[in-house]
């Protein structure tokens, strides 16, 4: 069935107001935000590890990390057995799930972790990577849903190269 504009404006107004939710629980006093490790900008305050932490941070890695990690399994697991049937892959269904773990786990390891020990004996350096790499996530989704739809792939091969590919072409390479 088709999307209808008024679900994905509901979907749309849904995922920010749950954003701002989680945003705006620690200037409310449930966490708490601090600088980074190299102060460039702010992140949680994970250097108390106090329950208030604790437990901001195990809600949170739950319904934003876990929870969606859950929906993005089951429905691409089902655009797979769909793709399975009909014998045309599209793209990577795995791909967009192992992208959210490669840029977010670490992050949220860090974050949990520091919610039953101490961090601070990890360089500063060292603890911006896992924050960096997730503040890399949107500009790496949208990579792999460019590249992994073959609309957009033509497109760019298009643009590059100022050659049409031909739909049998598209087909021969996503298999």
């Amino acid at each position: 069935s088709r999307l209808q504009w008024s679900t994905a404006i509901s979907m749309m107004v849904f995922a920010w107001l749950f954003a701002a939710f989680w945003a705006l629980m620690p200037l409310l006093g449930w966490g708490e935000y601090d600088y980074e490790p190299l102060r460039t900008c702010c992140t949680l305050d994970y250097s108390k590890g106090d329950r208030n932490y604790a437990t901001y941070l195990f809600s949170m890695a739950t319904f934003n990390f876990l929870v969606p990690g859950f929906i993005m399994l089951t429905a691409y697991q089902s655009i797979h057995q769909k793709f399975r049937k009909t014998g045309h892959y599209k793209f990577n269904t795995g791909l967009p799930l192992k992208t959210l773990f490669i840029c977010w786990g670490p992050y949220c390891l860090l974050c949990s972790y520091a919610a039953v020990e101490n961090v601070m004996f990890i360089p500063a350096k060292y603890r911006m990577i896992p924050a960096l790499v997730a503040k890399a996530a949107p500009t790496v989704n949208a990579f792999v849903y460019a590249l992994g739809n073959e609309n957009y792939r033509g497109g760019i091969w298009q643009f590059l190269t100022g050659q049409k590919i031909e739909k049998a072409e598209v087909d021969n390479k996503t298999k």
